[in-house]
Formats: C-alpha cells, structure tokens, sequence
C-alpha cells in the first residue's frame, strides 16, 4: 500500500519537480557566469606555465583537447552561417557586382564557373555572419588564464569583431571599389570584359582580407590583457609598423597606383595607433586591479 501512494504522490509531484528545475535554470546559469568572469586564475609567468607543461605534459594534452571542441564549435557555426547566406547569396552577387554596372556586365566561360562563385560568396558571407560567435568561442579557450578584468573587457568586445568586420568591408566596398575599377577597367585604353569568376575573387579577396585588417585593434586589445604586447613597444616601433603597412597595402590594393594605396594605408596607419590606445587601457585596467585588492 505504501509503494502505491509513494508511485502516486511521484507521479502528482512530478509536474512540479520539472518546473522548479525549469525555474530555477537560469538562476544556476547566472551563477555559473557570474563565476566565471570573476574567478582570479593563479599569477603565473609564460616561463613558470612552459616549465610546468614541461614537467607534466599531460596538463597539455587538455588544452589540446579543449582547443578541439572549440575549432569544432566554430566549424560548426561556419557550417551554419553558411547555409544561411546561401538563401541570399543570389542577392549578395547582385550587390557586389553594382560597381562595375550590374551582374549583366560580368560573363561566365566555364560551365561551373557560376557555380564556384555562388560557393565562395556564400562561404565568405557565412564567415562573416559567423564571426562573432567564431570569437567568442576563442574568447573561451583563452578567458580561463584571463584575469577577472580582462575576461570583462574580452566579452564586451566581442560584438566589435563584427563592427570593426563590417566598417573594414564598408570602406572597401564604398571607398577603394569605386576609385580602383575605373583605373583597372581602363588600363593603357584597353577594353575589359570581366569573367565573373575572377571579378568575385577579386571583390570577395579584397573585401574579406580589408574587413581583417580593420580587426588589428581588437587583436592587440586581447594580446595586451594577455600580456604578450605592451604600448610601449608599440609606440617604439611605429616607424616599422607603416613599412609593414606599407607593404601589406601594396599586397592587399588592387591597383599599383599610389592614391589607391594610400586610401589602404592611411585607415591601417590610423588603427595601429588605435590600437595603442586600446592597448594601454589593457595594461592600465591590469595595473587597477592589484591597486583595488590591496584596498
């Protein structure tokens, strides 16, 4: 007889059980996040942690694990972004072909060649859709040896990646586009008929690889709550860093003239001493830390 009301009063408990649990899920969530970003990891020098890998490299052996399932997620996610834009890919073409007149101003040679453009547009626009998970989930593998602060700081700027992603493609498509076709379609008074093929992999390669440069700043944000680059040796070294520019400019521009070059030049220059400043609101934001613990 008690089997019967304790199988009873399971099953009239039951409902209730589920929605406590349900209910108290986000609390448990918050917690566990609230923890996270708070958590101090134990002060450790690059040299201590590579000694300590050395003496026991199966500690190792779990980052490279952990390092996988990220690169799976974000596999994952491109694999999603992907197939999202292949339902507007049609459109996306229409739209990077505008500036040379429209896609009815572009040929098609080989018989798979629409095809191929239709796949790297799509898997450029995943990409860029995708982004921000993409850095969240690098924000993950790296945020457990972050201090506290720094994890903060890494979270808020993941939605910049995008920002900064999108302004990069923005300047390009609306900027460098309009001043380098002109140039390219009328070299030494010779008609150009571009094949679409080439015309996409030479607006997709200059957009993507501009929209990654534009990312530089975030990059040395994140790298100096790490503590591998300091504002200092930024500014120390200025002058190498526009010949670099320089160089990648000349790389990344699509025409040899030294206008379209500097319209390259002059924003990379411009977000290498953005990234200076960020840098030192990195080590400044570190350096306040010990300051309000010892308080």
């Amino acid at each position: 007889m008690r089997k019967i009301f304790r199988w009873l009063w399971r099953i009239i408990t039951f409902p209730f059980l589920i929605l406590g649990k349900l209910a108290g899920f986000p609390l448990k969530v918050f917690k566990r996040a609230y923890r996270f970003l708070t958590e101090e990891p134990e002060d450790q020098s690059l040299t201590e942690a590579f000694s300590a890998t050395i003496k026991q490299p199966s500690a190792l052996l779990e980052h490279v694990d952990a390092l996988r399932r990220h690169l799976t997620r974000m596999l994952i996610a491109l694999v999603i972004g992907v197939a999202i834009c292949a339902s507007f890919t049609t459109k996306i073409i229409a739209v990077l072909s505008r500036p040379i007149g429209g896609i009815n101003t572009l040929q098609a040679i080989d018989v798979t060649e629409s095809v191929g453009v239709f796949m790297r547009v799509a898997l450029v626009a995943g990409f860029a859709l995708a982004l921000p998970y993409i850095a969240f989930e690098l924000w993950l593998f790296a945020a457990p040896g972050l201090h506290a602060r720094a994890r903060q700081m890494g979270l808020l700027g993941i939605p910049l990646t995008l920002i900064f992603f999108i302004g990069g493609v923005l300047f390009a498509y609306y900027l460098l586009l309009p001043t380098a076709l002109p140039f390219l379609l009328s070299f030494m008074g010779i008609h150009t008929i571009p094949r679409v093929s080439s015309y996409v992999d030479f607006v997709t390669g200059l957009l993507f690889w501009i929209g990654i440069a534009f990312e530089f700043p975030l990059v040395i944000y994140v790298l100096s709550l790490m503590g591998l680059v300091k504002p200092k040796m930024l500014a120390k070294y200025w002058r190498y860093a526009i010949v670099i520019i320089a160089i990648i400019a000349a790389a990344v521009t699509p025409t040899v003239d030294p206008v379209n070059m500097s319209l390259v030049m002059a924003p990379m220059i411009l977000l290498y001493f953005l990234s200076i400043g960020l840098s030192q609101l990195a080590v400044l934001g570190q350096r306040r830390k010990p300051v309000e613990s010892v308080k």
